[in-house]
């Protein structure tokens, strides 16, 4: 993307769904529930999902930065439910608010731990290059719902804490 395709603000660029697994595909809305984005579902319910990570969110401005290194991932490849422009990444961790729309409130509550299925969309096959403990800052991160609601492309995001 050009700079003058860059939001003016912080915003919600793309929603990602799945039947099951990575990729996830575009949607333009979801309803966010407690139990997570409304038409998407994890393959693997002992390491996603759930409560606590109902839903995962990425930066767009990272998955760029890893496309100028090479690597053939676009938003959704990795597995995020919304995929976020505008933010300053390294202040996404535990405990952090956020506000997407008009009605929708989450809560960060861990970074997410990438897995093998993540390998193709690198080109060396090293998904730990989105891995917090090995890459700190290039990480997913999981988030539970406070206030569900529809979320839509182009929504607005407010850091609330």
């Amino acid at each position: 993307m050009t700079e003058t395709e860059r939001p003016s603000h912080p915003c919600l660029c793309q929603i990602n769904v799945s039947d099951g697994g990575v990729p996830k595909r575009p949607v333009p809305e979801a309803m966010i529930a407690k139990a997570g984005v409304e038409g998407d579902r994890q393959r693997n319910f002992k390491v996603h999902g759930g409560p606590d990570r109902a839903v995962c969110l990425f930066s767009r401005e990272l998955l760029e930065r890893l496309q100028s290194e090479g690597h053939p991932i676009e938003a959704g490849s990795s597995g995020e439910n919304l995929t976020l422009a505008g933010l300053e990444w390294s202040l996404m961790k535990p405990g952090v608010r956020l506000s997407i729309g008009p009605d929708v409130q989450l809560e960060v509550t861990s970074f997410t731990v990438p897995c093998r299925h993540n390998a193709q969309w690198f080109q060396d096959g090293d998904y730990h290059r989105i891995s917090q403990k090995k890459n700190p800052g290039w990480s997913r991160v999981y988030a539970k719902v406070l206030r569900g609601g529809v979320v839509r492309s182009g929504d607005a995001v407010e850091v609330k804490s």
